[in-house]
């Protein structure tokens, strides 16, 4: 299982069972589109299930992590069925890094907007490029966040500071990301990739047990009930989508 295939994420595993997820839609700027969405969850399901992979790379391929929802290829859900079908199908890729087995490294590079945001929230160790700029637009646009950032986002910054983030969606630099508590570490762009294969080599190195029982545990008590998180953002997503006002704003973004 050391080479996995999908049309848009790269997953390649290293030396020491460190396996590098990349997003590879370079020329999209690694903006979500369903296949996208589709292919982090299974990129990152088949490494949570593969035995030789310890610790996980996430990152983006070119000048951007993810600059979110691919205004290009976006295809406006017009039943609630298709609304939490695709709101679902956020939700799945969140679980399987959030609440998979193994920890994640980010290499957050460039843009990391909306729901990109939220996936460099969701790693472990993230760690950011000192360029990286990052913000979410969901409430500008009528919509809501996914991600389980309801819950992560003050675990990290308070409460107070994730109110200013998700409501006003202000864009902020690494340096302020890191002063907030939401980026671990920020690191010069040329030495990003260098940084988190050394983090990645650390988690590795250390005994397997103790590590996923670490993250497993970590991520029920520290933040707020994630399924909970997860199962309402779902909820509010659904009717952001449904909302006229919704399509209107989305087409002048």
């Amino acid at each position: 299982m050391s080479q996995m295939t999908y049309e848009t994420v790269l997953s390649e595993l290293g030396e020491n069972g460190v396996r590098t997820i990349t997003l590879n839609r370079p020329g999209s700027l690694n903006a979500m589109n369903r296949g996208l969405i589709d292919d982090v969850a299974r990129a990152f399901e088949d490494a949570n299930a593969d035995p030789q992979t310890r610790v996980i790379i996430f990152t983006g391929a070119g000048k951007a992590f993810c600059a979110g929802d691919d205004r290009r290829e976006h295809v406006h859900p017009e039943t609630e069925a298709e609304a939490r079908d695709l709101v679902n199908a956020i939700q799945r890729a969140t679980h399987a890094i959030t609440l998979g087995p193994k920890p994640v490294v980010g290499a957050i590079n460039g843009w990391a907007v909306g729901g990109g945001f939220e996936w460099a929230i969701n790693c472990d160790f993230p760690i950011w490029g000192r360029s990286a700029r990052a913000f979410f637009p969901e409430v500008s646009l009528n919509l809501f966040v996914t991600g389980a950032v309801t819950a992560l986002l003050p675990a990290l910054v308070g409460l107070n500071k994730a109110r200013e983030m998700l409501f006003f969606g202000k864009r902020y630099d690494a340096t302020e990301l890191h002063e907030a508590g939401v980026a671990w570490r920020v690191v010069d762009d040329a030495d990003l990739i260098a940084e988190a294969t050394a983090v990645a080599n650390d988690l590795a190195n250390l005994p397997e047990l103790s590590v996923r029982a670490m993250k497993r545990v970590l991520n029920s008590v520290a933040t707020a009930d994630m399924h909970r998180a997860l199962q309402l953002e779902t909820d509010a997503t659904v009717a952001g989508f449904l909302d006229p006002k919704t399509t209107e704003l989305l087409s002048a973004f």
